[in-house]
């Protein structure tokens, strides 16, 4: 009996021991309650946290389409300006063939014009010569009539000089004779200059009309040209300030999609540390279940020790009743406590699962970026190809510059030509009046006749010359106002390409923030593969903290197995 009771005292001591297991067991349980319902306020900000991803995905995506909108515009534009740059091309094609034109006629006026002066000086050379003649025999004839008039005073006085008289007589008439002759050849010689120099004149005349229609015609030309390309460059300047203005708004686009980025990469790491946390607790909850299942292993041994004494006693001890009850209420309680384990398992499989979608939805929210940087990447290839044609476009104008700079220079030649033939005329003047003088000096009326209509010729000439001065500063000071443009035109070239070096700055800065982009996409990529790690770790945690689960499960149905004969016994 001392033994029974020994082994009843045993008995009761091992069951109030079990009872602070199970007290313990309960506490721990409690403490896991407390962990689930922190794990469940984590999930509950992790999907703000994907709300708020949601929403900046669809800001995104509305920038996008945005983005892709002024594509489509700049797209337009561009073609405008090809057109536009197409039919300039025409109109300056159309301005060269004409100024070439224009210079064949010019260059062939003026061969004819040195054609004509070169006649004229020959002409010249022969009136001059004619009137050395004219002179050599009015002073021959004065000779000989001042002979004849010695020998009519002489002949009543000598007879003996009649045969030297007629001999004199004779020499004189045939003086005269040749005398009239050379007279007649002088008229006729004079005749044909004056023919000459009507012609000249007339000449002359059609030259200077034709060449005043040609001038009017290219200043009207080149004033066109001028102020078409004045219009040109005017529209260039206002589609140049509104694509500044789109490159102005593409940087601030640009940035608040920086700010955003940052945002969601700030959002990632807050989400990473959350289930860095989460692991962390799981790994804890593990930890504090293998602790209880050992303690259910050590009062699994000492429920079957128990029982054991109990068969010993052959069920003479009651309390033993009271103890086996007590033990079916432990494993009642064990067995809600699986439960519970297993709920909390659930739980566990529905955050993994949670967790997982989040790690999907931030593997699309990487590829909208990289899509979103790809298509941001095609509109600074296609910003870059606007600047290059705005670059031929420049280059184009330069040509255009330097092509009315070398027709300037083509005028200013053709000024100095015509300066040149204005002093030739005015030395040409200077001879005839020179030639005029001697001519008044003969005294023939015939002669005065030509001079006068040479007078009237040089006077006209001295007319033209005026004329040709006064187109000729006209035609100075259109070139001068032409030199003033050109400059003008030079200064807003210059300035144009300023702005696209300020430009090709921008492009490469825009070129330097999606590189930064891209390195910030592949640091989230990374942060993605590291949360996959933990996201398979924290699986195999799992996976082991399910079999502890089962291994404790089996543990207890072994036990209610074995404690199921011995209620029955002690039934009975």
């Amino acid at each position: 009996v001392t033994a029974l009771t020994q082994q009843v005292a045993d008995a009761k001591k091992k069951a109030e021991e079990e009872a602070e297991v199970a007290a313990a067991l309960e506490e721990q349980r409690k403490k896991l309650s407390k962990d689930m319902e922190s794990l469940h306020r984590q999930l509950d900000e992790l999907k703000q946290a994907n709300d708020k991803l949601d929403k900046s995905k669809k800001k995104i995506q509305e920038e996008l389409e945005d983005t892709n909108i002024e594509l489509k515009a700049q797209q337009a534009k561009v073609q405008e300006l090809e057109k536009k740059q197409k039919n300039f091309d025409k109109v300056v094609a159309e301005e060269r063939a004409v100024a070439e034109r224009n210079a064949g006629e010019r260059d062939a006026a003026e061969r004819d014009a040195r054609d004509k002066e070169t006649r004229l000086l020959s002409l010249t050379r022969e009136l001059d010569s004619a009137a050395e003649r004219i002179e050599e025999l009015e002073r021959s004839k004065r000779l000989l009539q001042s002979e004849l008039d010695e020998l009519v005073n002489s002949q009543g006085t000598a007879d003996k000089s009649v045969h030297e008289l007629e001999k004199a007589k004779r020499a004189l008439e045939s003086q005269l004779a040749e005398l009239k002759a050379q007279n007649e050849e002088i008229e006729d010689d004079l005749q044909l200059t004056e023919d000459a120099k009507l012609r000249l004149e007339v000449n002359m005349q059609a030259m200077r009309a034709q060449f005043e229609r040609d001038l009017q015609a290219k200043e009207e030309a080149g004033e066109e040209k001028r102020r078409g390309i004045v219009k040109q460059l005017r529209e260039l300047e206002s589609e140049l300030e509104e694509e500044r203005k789109q490159r102005a708004a593409a940087v601030a686009a640009r940035k608040k999609l920086e700010a955003e980025l940052k945002d969601n990469e700030q959002a990632l790491h807050l989400n990473n540390k959350l289930k860095e946390d989460a692991i962390k607790q799981a790994k804890k909850a593990a930890a504090q279940l293998k602790e209880a299942v050992r303690e259910a292993e050590e009062a699994r041994s000492g429920k079957e020790e128990a029982v054991a004494l109990a068969r010993e006693a052959e069920r003479r001890v009651k309390a033993l009743e009271a103890e086996a009850l007590q033990h079916a209420e432990e494993l009642a309680a064990a067995e809600r406590a699986r439960r519970h384990a297993e709920a909390e398992r659930d739980d566990r499989d529905d955050e993994l699962t949670a967790a997982a979608a989040k790690g999907t939805l931030l593997i699309d929210e990487k590829k909208r970026l990289e899509a979103r940087i790809a298509a941001l990447e095609e509109d600074l290839d296609e910003e870059q190809s606007n600047n290059e044609i705005i670059n031929d476009r420049l280059r184009k104008s330069q040509n255009q510059i330097d092509q009315l700079t070398m027709e300037l220079g083509t005028e200013k030649a053709a000024t100095q030509k015509l300066e040149s033939s204005k002093l030739v005329l005015e030395r040409q003047n200077k001879e005839l009046k020179a030639k005029l003088t001697e001519l008044e000096t003969a005294g023939r009326a015939k002669t005065k006749g030509v001079i006068t209509s040479l007078e009237l010729k040089v006077s006209n000439l001295e007319e033209q010359l005026e004329a040709e001065s006064r187109e000729r500063l006209a035609q100075q000071k259109a070139s001068r106002k032409l030199d003033k443009k050109m400059k003008e035109l030079a200064l807003q070239l210059d300035e144009e390409r300023r702005h696209a070096d300020q430009y090709k700055e921008q492009i490469e800065k825009m070129n330097a923030r999606v590189k930064a982009l891209k390195r910030a996409v592949d640091e989230a990529e990374e942060e993605v593969q590291r949360e996959k790690v933990g996201k398979r770790k924290a699986q195999r945690e799992l996976e082991d903290l399910l079999e502890t689960h089962e291994t404790l499960a089996r543990e207890c149905s072994n036990l209610r197995n074995k404690l199921r004969p011995t209620m029955s016994d002690d039934s009975e």
